[in-house]
């Protein structure tokens, strides 16, 4: 079986981890200008593909279904198999975790309806597909999510910028270890069925819980401070993003969980990275604590 991988987005959160991933595990990894390169011309001989491309959220509903249906295109023509980070918005507000792959997608929002009509043009191919769904990232450098633009950005004053419910519990996924369960996928394509949709545990955790995870990492106590929703109620009119972000608010009060069974079946023996040390490498330095820079 040959190992050749064609990263979409490979600048992005997702795409960068995945590229030293497959890198690591011995792929010949190929990236995509948008700007200057023929994606039918990039993706021939390759036997996967990562679609790692994500738009900002106000761009969705214009680019989400254009993006998806080149690449399915592409796909269809080579028979490259596709990987698709995936995430939690497919289920809705009203469908609290443990989430699996049999979960319904009740999403009734404006993200989520967009990220289901997505997956459903998908499974209605012919492409082998592999939805490897995740929570929130937490990434090995400031790279604009929610764990370094807003949770850590505090942490050299010793808090956590919380925005929700501090007891609910929500996943996250430490981003090398969602790369290397992806390049494990992708070393048994031929064996899954043709639309497979893979739930990744990772890390499941209260914002009391990541506050004390953090605590231990920095060595000094950390509190959890609420975040301020209304400065962004007050953005809406000037601020694009800012709706989007009041849109998906639902899942910070909202237990979500993954249900891992699934993946734990098809990758025995996969071992994450602990917690602690995950968040250790998330964190600049966590013996000086300097302030997380978000970059957007």
């Amino acid at each position: 079986m040959t190992k050749n991988v064609l990263i979409l987005g490979a600048t992005g959160r997702f795409g960068r981890n995945a590229a030293e991933a497959f890198r690591v595990a011995g792929w010949s990894v190929r990236s995509f200008d948008r700007q200057t390169q023929d994606l039918r011309q990039q993706a021939d001989g390759v036997d996967v593909i990562v679609n790692a491309w994500n738009p900002p959220y106000p761009d969705w509903a214009r680019l989400v279904p254009r993006l998806h249906g080149e690449v399915i295109a592409v796909a269809a023509d080579t028979g490259a198999t596709v990987i698709i980070p995936g995430n939690v918005y497919v289920f809705g507000a009203q469908m609290p975790g443990p989430w699996s792959g049999a979960t319904p997608h009740m999403a009734q929002n404006p993200l989520g309806r967009i990220r289901i009509e997505m997956e459903e043009a998908y499974r209605k191919s012919s492409v082998r597909t592999i939805i490897l769904r995740a929570g929130d990232f937490i990434d090995t450098t400031a790279s604009g999510n929610w764990f370094d633009m807003i949770l850590t950005k505090g942490l050299a004053r010793g808090e956590l910028v919380y925005p929700g419910r501090p007891d609910v519990s929500h996943a996250w996924a430490y981003l090398p270890d969602l790369a290397r369960a992806a390049v494990a996928l992708a070393e048994q394509r031929g064996s899954l069925p043709r639309f497979c949709d893979v739930p990744y545990t990772g890390y499941t955790l209260t914002g009391s819980e990541l506050a004390q995870a953090l605590s231990r990492v920095t060595g000094d106590t950390v509190r959890l401070k609420q975040m301020r929703w209304w400065p962004l109620w007050l953005a809406r009119p000037f601020w694009r993003m800012a709706p989007f972000l009041l849109e998906m608010r639902y899942l910070w009060n909202l237990p979500n969980s993954l249900d891992g069974t699934f993946f734990d079946q098809l990758v025995a023996g996969f071992e994450p990275t602990e917690p602690d040390v995950a968040l250790r490498h998330a964190i600049p330095d966590p013996t000086a604590r300097p302030s997380v820079l978000a970059q957007a």
